[in-house]
């Protein structure tokens, strides 16, 4: 008697090795050469975007989606690029286009910020994630599908 391998589904424990590839084939973010990841569908570990299309895959199965930025990381905020005066920054720092910032947010979060462009006297800084805007390929295999292991208790 055969029975019908697990799909993935919400709740889910997937293991899987993946990547995050730009439109232009550059790697963001791979783990095919290192350990698989393992997570539960639903937990937040995942853009939902990304788990949307592993839906129904079981292990073995191996897919390349292509996935819009509005199911990415969405699309840049013009309201997240924001103006500082340089004198907020330490005088000796070399700020410059591409330097990652962590600043805190209201409720004291560390949140990264970009530097964009430093003028005279301001300094531009993009708190959009970097790959907001971008289509993006991303390559899955699945190793494993099964239901959440319950934690085992000491008392049986």
């Amino acid at each position: 008697m055969s029975t019908s391998a697990t799909k993935i589904a919400e709740g889910m424990e997937v293991t899987l090795h993946f990547a995050i590839m730009l439109s232009d084939g550059a790697v963001v973010d791979s783990n095919f050469e290192t350990q698989p990841a393992t997570f539960v569908m639903g937990d937040g570990n995942l853009l939902p975007g990304f788990e949307e299309v592993m839906v129904g895959l079981t292990a073995g199965d191996e897919q390349t989606f292509t996935l819009l930025p509005e199911k990415a990381f969405g699309q840049p905020n013009p309201n997240n690029v924001q103006s500082f005066k340089r004198d907020q920054f330490a005088e000796d720092m070399n700020l410059e286009p591409g330097l990652m910032l962590s600043f805190a947010d209201a409720n004291k979060a560390e949140l990264p910020g970009v530097v964009k462009s430093v003028l005279e006297n301001e300094v531009i800084v993009d708190f959009n994630h970097p790959l907001a805007g971008e289509t993006l390929e991303f390559k899955v295999k699945i190793v494993n599908v099964q239901p959440v292991q319950e934690q085992a208790t000491a008392a049986n």
